[in-house]
């Protein structure tokens, strides 16, 4: 069954966060229409499938549309985020999706969103190119004819556990569940297996802390240890511009001073850069995780911790890893946290001929990067722009794997901030952009603060040095 055809100038696949920050954009900065196309019922993307108890990791103060706050600008008075601004809910960030399609996206008329609805692809027809989805509900497939561009938000899908099947086997009548059903527990149990170290891993073993168990009846499975950031180096406002710029500026000063990569992630340790889990365990991977100080104390209670590699079968009497055996007990609950956080097939141009493929431009902040990218598009038909004009302003920051993944994303970071500060338009957006939090902050104290204007001065010392260093470096890695 097949309905009339839409006509559309932007066809975004997802209502994700990326394509919802995308379409603010859009809708602000230019008169396009666009339709949006969703496998669920409602905005927010893999927030739909969050665990109950899910925080954002980062403040809530920099996530989101760039037209609409999310929460109060608020410090958090106790609690492990202490002194630092407040991280939403998973109920708060839905919330918070809902009411920016209803109240930022829809209201204007150029936004039609499909909730429920297949992305099938696209053919050519007639001579031009034909796009199709069909309704999860009734079947109904529409045909879609994009004026402008197809923006294909799918290369940066995030899996959660509760989706994502476990990769290893279970034996019968054992229990392991996804972190999502701590929350719905009955019953103690004399051991807790937490299974994965990164941000979910991270969430159970603070949630298990926090509601009393004893950090002995733990056992968490770290089959990689990380490099993590400290999220008070990451804060907005305008009390925290010191630190968060002195922080920045600290880095490209360590760059300076280091003798090697490797000798570069031990000195932004040492300078409160970087933390890691074990003092005595020097980490193998790097994804962008933030913690608090105090989260951290938390998690290092914690002292069963396996470094054996993934796990490959949990039996009743021992957990099967890569590289050994650990012994278990049936009546011990295992929780699923190994999903992998990024589903990526790997960097490609952003800009394409008719399409738009948003991922980062800034490292770790995807819901600026696809913000920055919807505002290039818009100077796309304001200047005269083509595809590779936009690409050199906004070169691909791989996502991070491998510890030296952080001199690959700085390297591309400081190419693309030069880029961006030379672009009057990109410059001036920057300052006012929420999803910034901190270009507009440095332009307006920078002028009367003394301490910023000192910080100034020092990047601007180190910052053409520290991007050359960066790029040899990223280019002898390979």
């Amino acid at each position: 069954m097949t309905d009339q055809t839409i006509e559309t100038d932007y066809l975004i696949i997802g209502a994700g966060a990326s394509g919802l920050c995308v379409a603010d954009v859009l809708v602000a900065e230019s008169n396009a229409s666009m339709l949006i196309v969703d496998r669920h019922d409602q905005p927010g993307g893999h927030w739909n499938h969050a665990y109950p108890f899910v925080r954002l990791h980062q403040p809530s103060a920099t996530y989101g549309v760039n037209s609409l706050p999310l929460g109060q600008d608020r410090i958090d008075p106790d609690g492990l985020n202490r002194g630092l601004y407040e991280l939403a809910t998973g109920p708060e960030v839905l919330a918070y999706f809902d009411r920016v399609m209803r109240t930022q996206l829809l209201p204007g008329g150029r936004v039609d969103y499909r909730p429920m609805s297949e992305y099938l692809g696209s053919e050519a027809s007639g001579g031009r190119t034909v796009h199709r989805f069909r309704s999860s509900v009734t079947g109904l497939v529409q045909t879609v004819v994009v004026r402008k561009k197809l923006v294909d938000t799918r290369l940066g899908n995030v899996m959660v556990p509760a989706t994502h099947p476990v990769e290893f086997s279970v034996a019968p009548d054992l229990s392991c569940v996804p972190l999502n059903a701590l929350p719905q527990l009955t019953r103690p149990y004399p051991r807790y297996v937490v299974v994965g170290a990164g941000k979910t891993g991270v969430d159970a073993c603070l949630w298990l802390l926090t509601h009393g168990i004893d950090p002995d009846a733990i056992r968490w499975i770290v089959p990689r240890d990380a490099w993590l950031q400290d999220r008070a180096n990451v804060q907005p406002g305008d009390e925290f511009l010191a630190r968060t710029f002195g922080s920045f500026v600290t880095q490209m000063e360590t760059v300076l001073q280091a003798d090697s990569a490797s000798d570069l992630l031990l000195r932004l340790e040492a300078a409160g850069q970087l933390l890691r889990l074990d003092p005595d365990v020097l980490p193998t991977m790097y994804r962008c995780a933030t913690v608090s100080r105090e989260e951290l104390a938390q998690l290092r209670r914690i002292r069963d911790v396996v470094r054996l590699g993934r796990v490959t079968a949990i039996e009743a009497e021992r957990i099967v890893l890569e590289h050994g055996t650990v012994p278990a007990e049936a009546d011990w609950l295992y929780v699923h946290c190994s999903a992998v956080p990024f589903q990526s097939q790997g960097p490609e141009p952003i800009f394409q001929h008719g399409r738009i493929a948003p991922q980062l431009v800034r490292n770790c902040q995807p819901m600026f990067s696809a913000a920055l990218i919807a505002f290039v598009e818009t100077l796309g038909d304001k200047e005269g722009l083509d595809d590779a004009a936009m690409n050199r302003l906004c070169q691909v920051v791989p996502l991070p794997e491998q510890p030296h993944d952080w001199i690959r994303m700085q390297a591309v970071v400081m190419l693309n901030q030069y880029q961006w500060s030379q672009h009057a338009g990109i410059r001036q957006w920057m300052e006012r952009a929420r999803l910034d939090g901190f270009a507009g902050r440095l332009h307006r104290l920078g002028k009367t603060d003394p301490v910023i204007q000192s910080l100034a001065q020092r990047f601007k010392a180190a910052a053409v040095p520290a991007t050359m260093r960066l790029q040899q470096w990223s280019r002898e890695a390979g």
